[in-house]
């Protein structure tokens, strides 16, 4: 007996538990939860991520299969309802793991739609509808056009023809390649404190309906507005004022209130003459005219000149004689 059971031990320790054939897999791919919808322009944006595996978490090996409808949804909304009667979108096929495809939607103009999409394999089997993007569908709004752009002391103003209340900018810096949200504004106009002069952007501009539920409809994107910003020019001196000295013209002016000013010029005009450089007074907002004649006439105008070299408009002149 004991030998038997020192044997009976001996062959269990051995051999492994040989269990029954494992059923066949389903092969029905994952269930997408991630559609989302945006009306732009005339046209439905849909997107959503096409599921690597299938419920049972095992790869897809072939390519699946969509079938995307939208249409109104019923009230009280039926999905078994809506599936019958939304219109049913042609095959389209996903060229990555992202699928993006637009859908006209002119006739659904002034209705709520409902959009959902089943992703069947190649088996026919499905996981059933994903989650609902909800739209309402209105005439597309004002695409921007005629996008400016201007250099100013307060930054690069972009201005833009459309009907609308409200508006995006977006920006990209040409190296980056990548477009950035840097404006919502109720007006057809923005400037971009943040632009530098010698630094290539480009803009677009949409104009976008805010909706219920914090959904928007937009407009398609306007032509891409390529600029590259150029030092600005300062403001002409103010406040010039000259007196007459024993042998010289004294003059001096309001120092600029604004950055980067490099110096000044000073010009000259004998009387009916015109204008010409006499001298250039760097920062200080001073200058003595020791080659003034007694017993002539003269005007006198200041213009500001930028750190890049830049001069501005002349001030408005000052005319006096030297006696």
């Amino acid at each position: 007996m004991r030998r038997f059971l020192t044997a009976l031990a001996a062959v269990l320790s051995g051999c492994g538990y040989v269990a029954g054939p494992l059923p066949p897999l389903a092969n029905i791919p994952a269930r997408v939860t991630d559609l989302a919808a945006v009306q732009r322009g005339g046209k439905l944006i849909v997107q959503f991520t096409v599921p690597q595996l299938t419920t049972e978490g095992v790869a897809i090996k072939q390519p699946p299969s969509f079938d995307l409808r939208i249409g109104p949804g019923p009230d009280p909304f039926s999905g078994a309802q809506w599936a019958s009667e939304a219109k049913r979108i042609p095959p389209f096929a996903a060229k990555g793991v992202m699928v993006r495809h637009d859908v006209p939607c002119a006739e659904w103009t002034g209705k709520g739609v409902s959009i959902a999409v089943r992703v069947v394999g190649a088996n026919g089997k499905d996981a059933g509808w994903s989650n609902f993007a909800n739209v309402d569908v209105i005439a597309p709004p004002d695409e921007p056009a005629d996008v400016r752009a201007e250099m100013t002391r307060g930054g690069l103003r972009l201005t833009w023809r459309a009907h609308g209340d409200h508006f995006r900018v977006l920006r990209e810096l040409t190296a980056a390649e990548k477009y950035d949200l840097v404006a919502e504004v109720t007006v057809p106009e923005w400037t971009d404190k943040a632009a530098e002069a010698g630094t290539r952007y480009r803009y677009l501009v949409q104009t976008f309906v805010p909706q219920s539920d914090n959904r928007v409809a937009e407009s398609d994107l306007s032509e891409p507005l390529e600029v590259t910003p150029e030092p600005v020019a300062p403001a002409a001196p103010t406040g010039l004022r000259a007196v007459a000295g024993p042998n010289s013209i004294e003059l001096a002016w309001d120092p600029a209130d604004e950055s980067g000013i490099k110096g000044y010029r000073v010009y000259r005009a004998p009387a009916g003459g015109a204008f010409e450089r006499i001298a250039e007074s760097g920062a200080v907002p001073t200058y003595s005219d020791h080659a003034a004649e007694h017993g002539k006439t003269y005007r006198y105008a200041i213009a500001a000149v930028g750190a890049t070299g830049k001069e501005g408009p002349q001030s408005a002149p000052l005319e006096i004689a030297l006696p």
